[in-house]
């Protein structure tokens, strides 16, 4: 099976149709009609636009009437800006998703892409309705350059987000889908923004700003390995028990588990027992569920073969009583 990141392909997979969601068809009808009004605007032009046209004649016998009739033109205009504005925008992520969905850091920085497009596109809609309105838009760009540059210098840590956020996925240091431990939790990440990081992880989501990510431990660059520690009672001949492990451990398997359990010999000598260490290679996503298999498994090999697990033991010493 092929791995990417260190998950199976058909999670892969799962992951690219979770990131990238269809329009739904509300959104599409709304597009279509906004759409199909741009270009009836642009065939009428020279009915609705000129200084002699119907809404400028002031028809009306109300001055109110006409002042609405008067405010048309400019609001024809406004949803035809806005209309070229979100199906170049539309067109635009739909391309990028469709091109860079090979692999999980494609994924990763289009969904990073997509925040970029969408705010820079916000910011040149607002700009061209104002204009549209008679707005002076370049004091409005100068001043907002004055104001950004002064908000900028209070607003440190805000950048600081945002270029960690583009090194964390220019410099591939995980990508969505990967499972991290930062600062003590252990997630999968279903989002790198431009400011945050997102982690999930038996449903609970922990955020955390791009800057204060230190010392990420990415565990699925490589299969993890899953550990089980089995005691034996010390009552039992260890030679017999290895035997028995030679011959039954490679018959047990286990879902999850990449190529074969291995014993890896006498871990420590406990209290009550022997303990025995046995590991597997899986992936990190399924480390905790093989090894409660691995735990499982183990058991029934030893029960079925005889072999003693042991209970906790209290040696309890009397001292003597001098009569």
């Amino acid at each position: 099976m092929e791995q990417n990141n260190g998950q199976p392909e058909e999670k892969v997979k799962r992951e690219k149709t979770k990131k990238f969601p269809k329009m739904s068809p509300v959104k599409i009808v709304i597009l279509l009609i906004m759409l199909v009004g741009t270009v009836c605007s642009y065939v009428l032009h020279d009915y609705i636009f000129p200084a002699d046209s119907i809404f400028n004649r002031g028809i009306a016998s109300s001055e109110f009437l006409n002042g609405l009739l008067a405010l048309v033109p400019n609001i024809i205009q406004a949803i035809r800006i806005i209309t070229v504005i979100l199906v170049i925008t539309t067109i635009v992520l739909a391309i990028l998703n469709k091109a860079f969905r090979k692999n999980q850091r494609q994924i990763t920085v289009v969904r990073l892409i997509n925040s970029m497009v969408k705010c820079v596109m916000t910011i040149v809609l607002v700009i061209a309705v104002l204009a549209i309105w008679g707005v002076n838009t370049t004091a409005l760009i100068t001043g907002a350059g004055v104001v950004t540059l002064v908000v900028g210098l209070g607003m440190q840590s805000l950048i600081s987000d945002v270029v960690a956020g583009l090194f964390i996925v220019f410099e591939n240091e995980f990508n969505v889908g990967d499972i991290v431990t930062i600062d003590g939790f252990r997630g999968t990440v279903i989002s790198i923004g431009i400011r945050t990081t997102k982690l999930e992880a038996l449903g609970n989501i922990k955020i955390v700003n791009n800057s204060d990510i230190r010392g990420v431990l990415n565990q699925t660059v490589n299969p993890s390995t899953a550990k089980a520690l089995i005691d034996i009672e010390y009552g039992e001949s260890l030679q017999r028990v290895e035997e028995i492990i030679a011959k039954k451990l490679p018959q047990v398997k286990i879902e999850g588990v990449i190529g074969v359990i291995s014993y890896d010999g006498v871990a420590t000598l406990g209290a009550s027992g022997v303990t025995l260490q046995f590991t597997a290679n899986c992936y990190e996503g399924d480390i905790f569920a093989v090894q409660r298999e691995m735990n499982k498994q183990l058991k029934l090999m030893f029960d079925e073969n005889g072999v003693g697990i042991p209970f906790n033991q209290l040696v309890v010493h009397l001292a003597d009583k001098e009569e």
